[in-house]
């Protein structure tokens, strides 16, 4: 289940946004400050953050800038009573996902947010494989990208100068590593964090 968090200094939107996206099923955490939310929230989760752009301390363009910076898997979306064309713009040449105008309808806003928890979900799933990846010894790695090329184990042997019977424990290690059911599972998973 996506969680969606809203960040707005001013509590009685956060409150009548949570009431609205409550009542459309999800689940909602709110927040008043830039730094508490990033001190406090998971970041690496999917879901979305509804994001404000004018707060005190840390404004809605530095949380998202921190959030790029720690590679969140949290997908943004902009939501504010204090925006404009180029602003909207140059948010999401940055990576948001949406930009939205207070007050929004139902409707735009369920939509953004559907839009948004799909880019989270696939944010959160490469972000499981690269960390699957790095858990590969370097010698794994190789044998890895051997596999995904189509090699059989006699060529990966000859090309990695080792024997049949290694090459067979390293690759049952790598499938274990990276969780991969079958060959074509782990090609897929290889060919998504290239």
């Amino acid at each position: 289940m996506a969680i969606i968090h809203l960040l707005d200094d001013d509590v009685a939107v956060t409150q009548a946004c949570a009431f609205l996206l409550e009542s459309l099923g999800y689940e909602v955490c709110c927040w008043e400050q830039g730094e508490t939310f990033l001190a406090e929230a998971n970041l690496h989760q999917v879901g979305v953050l509804l994001l404000d752009m004018r707060m005190p301390v840390l404004d809605g363009h530095a949380v998202h800038e921190a959030m790029r910076q720690r590679e969140s898997t949290l997908a943004v979306v902009f939501l504010t009573g204090h925006g404009d064309v180029p602003m909207a713009v140059e948010q999401m040449k940055r990576g948001a996902v949406d930009f939205l105008q207070k007050p929004v309808s139902a409707a735009p806003l369920q939509a953004a947010l559907e839009h948004a928890i799909q880019i989270s979900r696939a944010a959160f799933s490469r972000q499981e494989i690269v960390f699957c990846y790095q858990q590969l010894t370097p010698k794994e790695r190789e044998l890895a990208q051997l596999v995904a090329k189509g090699l059989m184990n006699r060529e990966i042997a000859d090309a990695m100068n080792i024997a049949v019977r290694t090459v067979e424990v390293h690759r049952a290690r790598v499938m274990e590593k990276m969780q991969a059911g079958s060959l074509a599972e782990l090609v897929n998973r290889l060919q998504r964090i290239q």
